[in-house]
C-alpha cells in the first residue's frame, strides 16, 4: 500500500543533514497498533523537527520478523495519517535494507571488529556475572579470542572498549557508560539469522542522513552503544533527546505484553491535548477542541522540549492521559 507523502522533501538525505537543517524520524515497530506511549514518542519527535524547521521522516523497523504482525505497520500509518501528522519523504521499511546491514557487518568484520560467537543464551546465563545494564545478560567474552576447535558460529558480536562513553541528552541530562562493564561484546547478527536492532538502526540514521533523534527513554540505555557503532562504521552521532516513557498502574511500560489499547484518531485533538500534558507543555486552548490543523500549529509554536520532564518514566495514572481511548478499549 503507498501512503500520501503530504511534503515536499529534499530528495538526497546526506546533504540536507550536511547543510545543518535538523533531520529526524519516527521509527515505530509494527509489532502492534500504536497505543498511548507510541503516540508520545510520535508526538514529541514531530513537534522538535518542526519547531526547529527540520524535516520529519517514518521508518518501520520491522527488522525482526517473528516479532512483526501482518498489516501492522499498514495501520500504524494510517493512524498517523488520522491525528494528522505529516512527515517527508517516502516511508522506509527495515525488510527492504538487508544489503545495507550485510554491507556494514562486512565491514566491521573485515576490520576486525567484530567475531563469531557460539555461545548460547543458557551458556551465557551461566556464566555472566550480573545482569547488563538494560536487565539483559552481561557477555562474558567467551568467544572474543576465538571459535575452539570444531564449534560453530551462532552470531556475531561487536568488540567493545573498557571505557565510559558520555553524552549530553537534552532531556535527561549528562547520560554515562562503559559498555565492556555494563553490556559486554554485543551482537550484530543474531543466532536465527536476524540482524539486531542497534546495527539497523545505526546504518539506517547514517544513510537517512537523521542528525537529531526524539524517541523513548526505555532506549537511553541502548545510546552508547550506537554511538560505539557509529565511530566503528565512521557515521556522525545525532543529538539525541530521550522523552518519558508512559507506564500503567503497575509501573510497566505500556506495550502490547502489558495489553496496552490501540489509540483511535476519532480522538483527535482530545487525546493530542493529553499528550502535550504528558510531556509538560502549555495546556492546549479549549476553544479551538475541534480542529487538527489548529492543533498542529499551535503545538509546533509552543513547544518547549525544556519543559519536558526529566525522567524516564511517567504513571498513566498520575497523569489520566489516556481515560478515552482505555474506556472504549474496555467497552468493546
Amino acid at each position: 500500500m503507498t501512503y500520501k507523502r503530504n511534503r515536499a522533501s529534499t530528495s538526497d538525505a546526506v546533504p540536507a543533514a550536511q547543510a545543518g537543517r535538523y533531520r529526524g524520524r519516527f521509527a515505530p515497530s509494527p509489532t502492534g497498533p500504536l497505543h498511548f506511549g507510541s503516540l508520545v514518542a510520535a508526538v514529541g519527535s514531530y513537534l522538535d523537527a518542526r519547531a526547529n524547521g527540520g524535516e520529519w521522516l517514518v521508518r518501520i523497523e520491522d527488522i525482526d520478523a517473528p516479532r512483526t504482525v501482518p498489516g501492522a505497520a499498514d495501520g500504524i500509518l494510517r493512524t498517523l495519517e488520522g491525528f494528522g501528522f505529516e512527515w517527508d519523504g517516502e516511508v522506509v521499511w527495515q525488510s527492504r535494507r538487508l544489503d545495507l546491514y550485510h554491507a556494514a557487518l562486512v565491514r566491521l568484520q573485515l576490520a576486525g571488529l567484530a567475531y563469531p560467537c557460539a555461545c548460547s543464551r543458557s551458556e551465557i546465563a551461566a556464566s555472566a556475572s550480573r545482569p547488563s545494564v538494560d536487565g539483559g545478560l552481561l557477555y562474558p567474552g567467551t568467544c572474543r579470542a576465538g571459535l575452539k576447535e570444531g564449534v560453530a558460529a551462532r552470531a556475531w558480536r561487536l568488540r567493545v572498549p573498557d571505557r565510559e562513553f558520555i553524552f549530553h541528552d537534552c532531556i535527561q541530562g549528562q547520560a554515562r557508560q562503559n559498555l565492556e562493564k555494563d553490556v559486554g561484546d554485543f551482537v550484530l547478527l543474531r543466532a536465527d539469522g536476524q540482524y539486531a536492532y542497534q546495527l539497523a538502526v545505526v546504518v539506517d540514521d547514517a544513510d537517512q542522513g537523521i542528525n537529531a533523534v526524539v524517541r523513548g527513554a526505555d532506549l537511553l540505555d541502548s545510546t552508547a552503544r550506537q554511538i560505539w557503532l557509529q565511530q566503528c562504521l565512521g557515521a556522525s552521532t545525532p543529538t539525541y533527546a530521550h522523552l518519558p516513557v508512559a507506564v500503567n498502574a503497575a509501573g510497566e511500560k505500556l506495550s502490547k505484553q502489558t495489553r496496552a489499547p490501540a489509540i483511535d484518531p476519532v480522538d483527535g485533538v482530545d487525546l493530542l491535548r493529553r499528550v502535550m500534558r504528558f510531556l509538560g507543555q502549555a495546556e492546549y486552548p479549549e476553544r479551538n477542541a475541534g480542529s487538527l490543523r489548529e492543533f498542529w500549529e499551535w503545538a509546533i509554536a509552543t513547544w518547549d522540549v525544556a519543559g519536558v520532564p526529566s525522567t524516564r518514566a511517567v504513571s498513566l495514572a498520575e497523569t489520566r492521559c489516556s481515560q478515552s481511548s482505555v474506556e472504549r478499549e474496555q467497552r468493546r
